[in-house]
């Protein structure tokens, strides 16, 4: 036998004794816990209610009835009087901020830009310190969307701002009744706190806030109006408060918000020129936050594909469903632009790292 056949044949019975000398490692769980089944149930359930009651009383702005409750059960799998005060507080503070900076600076870009950085930063100096978390993020998601869209002369203030304050008490109820239907089983372990240097809250806090102000910009300038999954996945990668996390976080959600619209696309097959039966509609509706939910979950709650795919439905179901609606060009659309935006976003997450890098106060290691 040739030399190199038997160097061959030793190199396989070698690999073969260490694979089975040594157990393969274990597989992250596929399963849910009762803990995670009943987090599941709510994510799906809640989000299920604030469609069909904001469909049912005919309110305008339908995606914030649809994601304000995702976003409360999804990203919290708790709640407490503290979590209730944040989220409320945020609300009627958004509201305030919205007001006071379109009402007072529309006529002036350059001060206006400048309030929004201040009010950004404000959010993610909370996020990065940690115990405001909450707070900061539901604060810059909805901050972002309330003045890009209150910018336009078309847009109804006052009905947007009214509609914002009503989706965020329906969320408290929603999430309130979620919880007692489906309380947990088991009490939960508080997430580990540590205190981070203070170069890393500065470096968080001017990466984000920048980012995002950024972001604000190009949608007013190219007056993007029509694309608020785009904007809305500029400003959850963010959440991850830094740009490797932030790197994961897009391309978790470019799939997550693919699978949406695919499966969004696939319900309006099914559907054809039945949307109108509302039923079917809440029934395929529920089946899809059921299988986003149970991923998001899977994930370990982060804003990662089942997360996208959640949004992504609501948005298309709370602003695209309805007979004379073309749902298929609205989520090829959205995913289009979302992938842009994505894109772009990472490249100036890049280049304001580089530079905060550049400064030992901001420098992180």
């Amino acid at each position: 036998m040739p030399t190199s056949m038997v160097r061959f044949s030793r190199r396989l019975t070698h690999r073969f004794k260490q694979r089975f000398r040594h157990p393969p490692k274990a597989r992250p769980a596929s399963r849910l816990d009762q803990n995670g089944l009943r987090q599941c149930v709510r994510v799906a359930g809640g989000g299920l209610l604030g469609f069909v009651v904001s469909q049912l009383m005919g309110w305008n702005y339908g995606v914030f009835f649809t994601v304000f409750p995702m976003f409360l059960l999804g990203m919290v799998p708790v709640l407490n009087a503290g979590i209730i005060r944040q989220f409320l507080a945020n609300g009627s503070l958004n509201a305030l901020e919205v007001s006071v900076v379109v009402g007072m600076l529309k006529h002036m870009p350059m001060v206006m830009t400048l309030v929004v950085l201040g009010l950004f930063l404000l959010r993610f100096s909370l996020m990065a310190r940690g115990p405001l978390f909450l707070f900061g993020a539901n604060g810059v998601l909805t901050l972002s969307i309330l003045l890009h869209f209150a910018s336009y002369p078309s847009v109804d203030l006052g009905d947007l701002l009214a509609s914002n304050l009503m989706a965020s008490v329906l969320a408290v109820f929603i999430a309130m009744l979620m919880h007692t239907l489906f309380p947990d089983t088991e009490p939960r372990q508080p997430p580990p706190r540590g205190a981070k240097p203070l170069v890393q809250v500065r470096h968080e806090t001017l990466l984000g806030g920048i980012t995002a102000t950024l972001s604000f910009v190009v949608f007013q300038v190219f007056d993007l109006q029509g694309s608020l999954s785009a904007q809305m996945a500029t400003i959850l990668i963010l959440f991850t408060l830094g740009y490797q996390g932030a790197r994961v976080s897009a391309a978790k959600r470019a799939v997550g918000t693919l699978l949406g619209c695919n499966l969004a696309l696939a319900m309006q097959l099914v559907l054809y020129t039945q949307s109108h039966h509302f039923l079917l509609v809440v029934l395929l509706y529920w089946l899809g936050l059921m299988l986003f939910a149970r991923e998001h979950i899977l994930e370990g709650g982060g804003s990662g594909i089942g997360f996208g795919g959640l949004t992504t439905l609501g948005i298309l179901f709370g602003q695209s469903l309805g007979p004379q609606q073309d749902l298929a060009y609205s989520a090829l659309y959205r995913f289009s632009s979302m992938s842009v935006a994505l894109v772009a976003t990472l490249v100036v997450m890049a280049c304001v790292q580089r530079v905060l890098n550049r400064f030992a106060a901001t420098r992180l290691a």
